[in-house]
């Protein structure tokens, strides 16, 4: 009998072990590629980045860092999807 192994795809990566500046580049990164919506009320590039950033060193965010498509998104520890993958404990 063969034993099957699930492969982790998803890591949540600690803002830590990043430099300043990797750190720096994944958010924009994060902030050019999906737009991060905030409804109605115009929000600057600027204050975008500060959310994302200090959301990240606060800890309500996460990096979460996809094997297959490797890229990294900033994902809320509230988000469903946390737990779904086994990245939070309630």
């Amino acid at each position: 009998m063969h034993r099957v192994t699930k492969r982790v795809r998803n890591h949540r990566i600690s803002v830590n072990r990043l430099s300043p500046e990797a750190l720096d580049g994944v958010i924009r990164e994060f902030i050019s590629g999906c737009g991060t919506d905030y409804g109605e009320i115009e929000v600057s590039w600027d204050e975008k980045y500060n959310r994302k950033k200090s959301g990240l060193e606060r800890g309500p965010a996460v990096l979460l860092y996809d094997d297959e498509t490797e890229t990294t998104a900033i994902v809320s520890v509230h988000d469903p999807i946390m737990k779904k993958l086994g990245l939070v404990t309630e």
